[in-house]
């Protein structure tokens, strides 16, 4: 906990003013947060042995692929909303800073309901394999982000302003006190995020129902999730087959759980780093060699380092980063 706080502390102070996140300084970011993440695994190799190390590894991996559908959707959210791109990060990070605490609650209960309840796993495992199903064959089912029930719900209880106001969450307007539309923006982000913690959170206590290894294996994949979010925002359109692997992962999270609970028993967790690496790996391959030709979403996808600006859809076109979906 005190290491997380640490990290976010240094990533608020380095960050605090609004700037444009360039291809360059978000690649530098992510293999920082890459790095601490892999560093803390062979920690725990040192310090819990091997098998401790294998499931953080494993829920590591398999939240770090998860989060890449978090980009496809926080793309579409500041598009729709046409968040200027020097605002973005400081939505993001207050996004992850409350998808932390909520995973924390998230984490504890479902461990909690696994140990004390076996047919909990029988349900959550269900859950998983029926979410893997939607995203494979829904994928492209998107609810538009002012039309969620959170977001609307927000908008009637709270005075809103439809515009920006800078940086600000809340401003005066004829002497009230109001919220601003990056506020919406933010609540935005957050409500789903609700959806994306169930699934990897579920995902994950079927590899393991340590609440240590499951929070921090979620905890070092969400830190480097805005600096993964302007690394590949400009390459969004060309992993058009990768739903397709993350579906696979949640339907195999799903089935190991389920087994866990008949004489199968748990799955060695050498197989489940190795379907995970590999599932990833093929189906982030198959999009990249099925986009190779398409001109069109080679340009796109090309990120530059010129006016800071690259990798960066926010005042784009609301078709551009989400075509696929």
């Amino acid at each position: 906990m005190g290491a997380v706080g640490a990290m976010l502390a240094v990533d608020l102070f380095l960050h605090r003013d609004n700037h444009v996140i360039g291809f360059r300084e978000a690649a530098t970011w992510s293999a920082i947060w890459v790095a601490a993440g892999l560093a803390f695994g062979a920690v725990l190799w040192v310090w819990q042995g091997g098998d401790v190390a294998g499931e953080y590894y494993a829920g590591y991996l398999i939240e770090k692929a998860l989060s890449i559908d978090n980009v496809f959707v926080f793309a579409l959210i500041f598009t729709h909303f046409a968040v200027p791109d020097a605002f973005q990060h400081k939505v993001l990070f207050w996004g992850v800073l409350s998808a932390l605490v909520l995973r924390f609650a998230f984490i504890f209960v479902g461990a909690e309901l696994l140990e004390t309840f076996f047919w909990t796993a029988y349900v959550f495992g269900a859950f998983l394999i029926y979410t893997g199903y939607k995203m494979a064959f829904n994928h492209g089912d998107q609810t538009p982000p002012d039309r969620n029930p959170v977001v609307r719900l927000v908008r009637r209880v709270i005075p809103t302003d439809p515009n920006y106001h800078g940086a600000a969450f809340f401003t005066r307007v004829d002497g009230k006190r109001v919220a601003t539309l990056l506020f919406v923006v933010l609540v935005a982000v957050e409500a789903t995020d609700i959806i994306f913690a169930v699934d990897s959170v579920a995902a994950i206590l079927a590899i393991t129902t340590s609440t240590f290894i499951v929070w921090t294996a979620n905890a070092f994949a969400i830190l480097g999730l805005r600096s993964l979010y302007f690394c590949l925002a400009g390459l969004l359109r060309r992993f058009v087959h990768l739903h397709y692997g993350l579906a696979v992962l949640l339907a195999f999270a799903g089935v190991k759980l389920i087994l866990s609970e008949t004489p199968v028993g748990k799955l060695p967790i050498p197989l489940t780093l190795g379907v995970i690496v590999v599932v990833i790996t093929v189906s982030i391959v198959w999009s990249l060699r099925s986009t190779r030709d398409n001109p069109e979403i080679e340009d796109a996808g090309e990120p530059s380092d010129e006016d800071g600006t690259d990798a960066v859809v926010g005042s784009g076109d609301s078709d551009s980063a989400v075509s696929h979906r």
